[in-house]
């Protein structure tokens, strides 16, 4: 089997645990420092807080800007489900802002559109490696103050304009679960240049200490390891050639792709760089086999396969119970045709050409 996603943790790592487990410090110390300060200098911001995992980060952002009851934070609908959830955890409410067709991210043409007084945070989402088309929503967001947080939970090593995405917006967001595109195991990152959500930020996610003991705020225990950070600091100095490797693949399967009528590979914007956390197909009417057809049958030829997420959030029982409503038409048309292949730097020519024979096989009517 061609797995979907795989860690790539290597003797480097293992070295790294080891030293952290002989000195005895295994709670948040020296090493998650340096891992703060490494990380956010990559991504080109000044300040980097981190914390156990991605929903944790996202949770916190909200918070240090003051996102609370009775404000509303956009959204888009094809997303984790992490990205309403955490503004439901603050006390607001989530508002969707419906997707662009080709990029699967937010539609920068009906933010503007979609503000209310209510609005309070803007939220896009850098969807499958690939940033969302920043500029609109930055513009939009800045006519009327309101804050914009990243969800570059997907996004490592992605571009736009010739900045890193996590360095477009007021705050970013990042995920270090096991299949991104660098892992600490489980954890999660803010960065920002506002010293004053930076602080915030470091009092929320230990239980509002200032000091050992003298708590200003009720805040959390959010706090990432040094095993997390030891694992992190390895894999940072790896992500740009693991990003490279992505491209590299995701270029050999668009190629491979090519002419195959009714499938459409996924697209990279202008000024953009695609990190490629996912390689994602759209399933056109054209095509003779259903979505759910095609994961079938690549499993079962034993290539990693699966479908993008299930449905817009607002369909999802836990916010439908909630009476949390949306209407996207776009999402809603593209989400049942999405699936996804195999493009990790695991994955090797041989693994290219086993996965695009394959597709060619079943692209062909029986």
């Amino acid at each position: 089997m061609i797995p979907i996603a795989r860690p790539i943790l290597g003797e480097e790592e293992v070295a790294a645990v080891k030293d952290v487990l002989a000195s005895g410090m295994l709670a948040q110390g020296p090493r998650v420092k340096a891992f703060e300060a490494a990380f956010a200098r990559d991504v080109g911001r000044k300040d980097g807080v981190a914390v156990s995992n991605g929903t944790a980060a996202l949770h916190v952002a909200l918070l240090a800007h003051g996102i609370k009851g009775g404000q509303e934070v956009l959204i888009p609908p094809l997303t984790f489900f992490a990205t309403a959830s955490t503004a439901l955890v603050c006390g607001a409410k989530p508002a969707f802002v419906d997707v662009d067709r080709n990029s699967y991210n937010m539609d920068p043409a009906k933010v503007a559109p979609a503000i209310t007084r209510k609005t309070s945070a803007i939220m896009p989402v850098h969807l499958y490696g690939q940033t969302a088309e920043m500029e609109p929503i930055i513009a939009a967001a800045k006519d009327r103050g309101i804050p914009i947080i990243e969800d570059a939970a997907q996004a490592h090593g992605a571009e736009y304009h010739g900045k890193k995405a996590g360095n477009l917006g007021d705050t970013a967001c990042f995920s270090f679960y096991p299949t991104k595109n660098m892992t600490t195991s489980e954890g999660g990152m803010i960065v920002t240049d506002d010293d004053r959500i930076a602080e915030k930020a470091r009092l929320l996610r230990d239980h509002g200490q200032a000091s050992k003991y003298e708590h200003v705020l009720v805040g959390f225990n959010y706090r990432m390891t040094e095993i997390a950070a030891a694992i992190g600091l390895v894999q940072l100095k790896k992500l740009d050639g693991w990003v490279k490797q992505r491209r590299a693949n995701a270029r050999a399967l668009t190629k491979g792709l090519d002419g195959i009528e009714g499938l459409v590979p996924p697209s990279e914007g202008n000024w953009m760089v695609h990190s490629y956390y996912q390689y994602i197909v759209r399933r056109e009417g054209t095509f003779h086999l259903s979505r759910d057809e095609i994961v079938r049958i690549l499993t079962e030829d034993e290539i990693g396969c699966r479908p993008s997420y299930p449905m817009p959030l607002y369909q999802q029982k836990a916010l439908r119970d909630l009476r949390i409503r949306g209407r996207c038409p776009v999402a809603e048309g593209v989400i049942p045709r999405l699936f996804e292949l195999p493009v990790h730097p695991g994955v090797g020519p041989a693994e290219i050409d086993r996965i695009l024979e394959a597709v060619e096989r079943l692209a062909r009517p029986a």
